[in-house]
């Protein structure tokens, strides 16, 4: 590390912090003045509100925008030096373009590796307070009432051979009605249970059935038994049949990862949203790499218009990068695209477009 990387990454961090912070604080101003009539409906004063909701939407905030904001800050104090004639200087010294770039790398890599790490925990902790803090006071507000008996239907795997379904369940009772397990083996069913209720019996940990029908088939007999009230242990606990579409958000990556593989074992359908938010916290932190290569390449070179234009210019690239992002995981979770590939592709093709850049780049 000589002065010149020094000199460059410095402004490199300072540019950013400062950047991240002015939209963090516009961000919070707009959210609040959105929020306005939920925060006085809800009889927090300020300080609660902070602690029960601002905690946990500005590391949320933060990460929403962090790789846009790398983006925006080497594009900006870049474009600064470039007008400066600061390149013309370095390269005239007899500093390889390359070499130039170097600063770039190393300070991306680490901004890189500290998102990284956030994403994993920090961030879907946050989220926790951010999304209860929404689900009690904003949402409930809302002026759209949903149907109480939408979504309150489950139907699942259990483990390899059985399936369990019920309807009407009630979050708060732990309960539900019309009740039926069966166990199915080579494409036959061989065991079936249904109950006219069901409900988590907290003390013994395990669901009682009430009113339960138990048949047996063997080939073409079939052995049919009355149970008023038994308990049985069907390996899913009330916590996960509620549905929360928070969810994704606010589990950690180890958590997000069990709780795919357990949905997959259950033959849970939909789980793209699931798995593309996995892999994005990996690619997501990748990205802010590529984008800082691409506006050190864009920005190093000295043009008529100066920082405006590549300002604009590097906008146009974000809202690009973003659109992309989004269509991704939309044909993801509505069609057929690969989680993985969702996740991946907009890195995928900012990373030939760097490629691009950089070579036509006069050095």
């Amino acid at each position: 590390m000589k002065i010149i990387d020094w000199y460059i990454i410095k402004k490199f961090f300072s540019t950013f912090i400062f950047t991240m912070l002015i939209i963090t604080v516009i961000a919070v101003v707009i959210d609040t003045s959105e929020k306005a009539d939920d925060f006085v409906k809800s009889g927090l004063n300020t300080r609660q509100i902070i602690g029960a909701y601002y905690i946990g939407f500005i590391p949320f905030i933060m990460s929403m925008i962090f790789p846009l904001m790398v983006f925006i800050a080497v594009i900006y104090f870049t474009s600064k030096m470039a007008g400066r004639s600061e390149f013309i200087a370095i390269m005239t010294g007899g500093v390889r373009y390359n070499r130039m770039l170097r600063p770039y790398l190393i300070g991306s890599i680490f901004l890189s590796v500290i998102f990284w790490i956030a994403s994993q925990t920090m961030v879907p902790r946050a989220n926790v307070i951010r999304t209860d803090f929404q689900a009690n006071y904003v949402d409930r507000n809302s002026s759209y009432t949903a149907d109480p008996t939408k979504g309150s239907s489950y139907y699942l795997r259990v483990d390899s051979v059985t399936y369990v379904g019920m309807r009407y369940y009630d979050t708060a009772n732990k309960s539900a009605n019309n009740f039926f397990l069966q166990k199915i083996k080579n494409n036959q069913a061989y065991y079936n249970l249904r109950a006219d209720r069901i409900k988590w019996d907290t003390a013994k940990k395990k669901w009682k059935l009430s009113d339960a029908i138990e048949r047996k088939i063997n080939g073409l007999s079939e052995t049919v038994r009355k149970i008023n009230d038994t308990n049985i242990n069907l390996n899913v606990k009330p916590a996960e049949l509620k549905r929360d579409e928070y969810l994704k958000d606010k589990l950690t990556t180890a958590e997000l990862k069990n709780f795919i593989h357990m949905e997959e074992v259950r033959g849970v359908e939909g789980l793209n949203i699931y798995k593309v938010e996995n892999y994005h916290r990996d690619a997501t932190p990748f990205s802010v790499i590529i984008l800082t290569m691409i506006g050190a390449i864009i920005a190093s070179q000295k043009i008529r218009g100066g920082s405006g234009l590549h300002l604009a210019l590097g906008i146009i690239m974000a809202a690009f990068f973003v659109i992309m992002d989004k269509f991704a995981v939309t044909f993801s979770t509505k069609g057929h695209l690969s989680p993985v590939i969702a996740a991946w592709l907009p890195n995928i093709i900012f990373t030939i477009v760097a490629l691009w850049l950089y070579k036509r780049t006069p050095k």
